[in-house]
């Protein structure tokens, strides 16, 4: 616990991501919400674009220049790819960033200028951010000014493939995914495939062969592995729901091993489950509203084939909920502290 707590800003209140970090901010005993922004929604207030934040945490949209960033000490970057490191960059040096955007994600930034499309304006602090996979580089964020959270793909593809690659117990050349997330992936600005007579009663996989959370899912297995040559098959679809995610990872090598190997990188961490041999693969809705990730690993009919699947929650453990994770490991508190009472909505 701290003295007084954490004054924080959330940069993009008005979405999906925004919206999610102040309710779980909500019960979090070291972090008070005190400012969000939201340029286009700016003079109202938040629970009138989001009923259900209604309370001791409403707050008055603002325009981020109208923040003062003397009372603030973190911030929860929630803005659309591509525009979060304008704002970050101009930030006072005491103030803590969580950037749940892509702007920092790449080591390198002519990956990401590849892979967005734009010249990253601070090449030199993109290199140095922490990767905030929670449950892999905690150690790395204590004390870091700066944490750049995966995407939600990303975190649920790299919590089954990380515990793998060192020792490799499974074929490099032969992985993959098939991926599949809820509408509010997609974030909530208006956009003619997000429709609901558009999303409804089908699905559709999209991005095929380029979807640009690949090289991100790429930079970090050859960062484990110690190569540079590892590359993944990688294919995303929209499903017709608000919220979850649930990937199918199809690997070579001994299904054992993988579960083994699996079971022994999580067994002390609170927010990821892998389940026994055997047990009935998990669904999007036992995780839905929390901060876990549950894994679980099947032995395939095909000989040397594996499938291990793993479900989040995209808004929770895949954005929000695992920004509020690392901002406690990036303070040294309990990494769980303000997440463990998130209760799945289920059904």
């Amino acid at each position: 616990m701290t003295d007084q707590p954490l004054k924080a800003a959330i940069l993009g209140a008005s979405g999906y991501t925004g919206a999610e970090t102040v309710r779980i901010l909500r019960n979090h005993p070291n972090v008070t919400p005190v400012a969000a922004t939201g340029n286009a929604l700016a003079g109202k207030k938040l629970s009138g674009i989001f009923p259900h934040l209604r309370g001791k945490h409403d707050l008055d949209v603002i325009k981020a220049e109208d923040v003062d960033w003397n009372g603030v000490d973190v911030v929860f970057g929630c803005l659309p790819h591509g525009t979060s490191q304008d704002l970050i960059e101009t930030l006072p040096a005491h103030v803590k960033v969580v950037d749940l955007s892509s702007d920092y994600r790449f080591r390198d930034a002519d990956l990401y200028s590849q892979a967005y499309g734009r010249e990253h304006i601070a090449p030199e602090r993109t290199a140095k951010a922490i990767y905030g996979l929670s449950e892999h580089n905690g150690e790395q964020m204590m004390g870091s000014n700066l944490v750049a959270c995966p995407g939600c793909y990303p975190t649920a593809i790299l919590m089954v493939l990380l515990p793998l690659m060192k020792p490799m117990i499974i074929d490099r050349d032969a992985i993959i995914i098939d991926a599949k997330s809820g509408a509010t992936g997609a974030g909530r600005g208006l956009k003619e495939g997000n429709l609901f007579s558009e999303v409804t009663e089908g699905l559709h996989a999209y991005g095929v062969g380029t979807h640009r959370h690949t090289p991100e899912i790429e930079q970090e297995l050859n960062l484990r592995a110690g190569l540079n040559d590892i590359e993944v098959t990688f294919t995303p679809h929209l499903i017709p729901m608000a919220r979850g995610e649930h990937v199918t990872c199809h690997l070579r090598g001994d299904v054992d091993s993988i579960h083994a190997a699996l079971s022994a990188a999580y067994a002390d961490q609170p927010f990821v489950s892998v389940l026994p041999l055997g047990s009935p693969p998990p669904d999007t809705r036992h995780v839905r509203g929390t901060n876990d990730c549950r894994i679980a690993v099947f032995k395939d009919r095909a000989k040397g084939r594996v499938i291990v699947i793993a479900v989040i929650d995209n808004l929770v453990k895949g954005s929000s909920g695992q920004a509020i994770q690392n901002l406690n490991l990036m303070m040294g508190w309990d990494q769980a502290l303000g997440l463990d009472a998130l209760l799945p909505l289920f059904p």
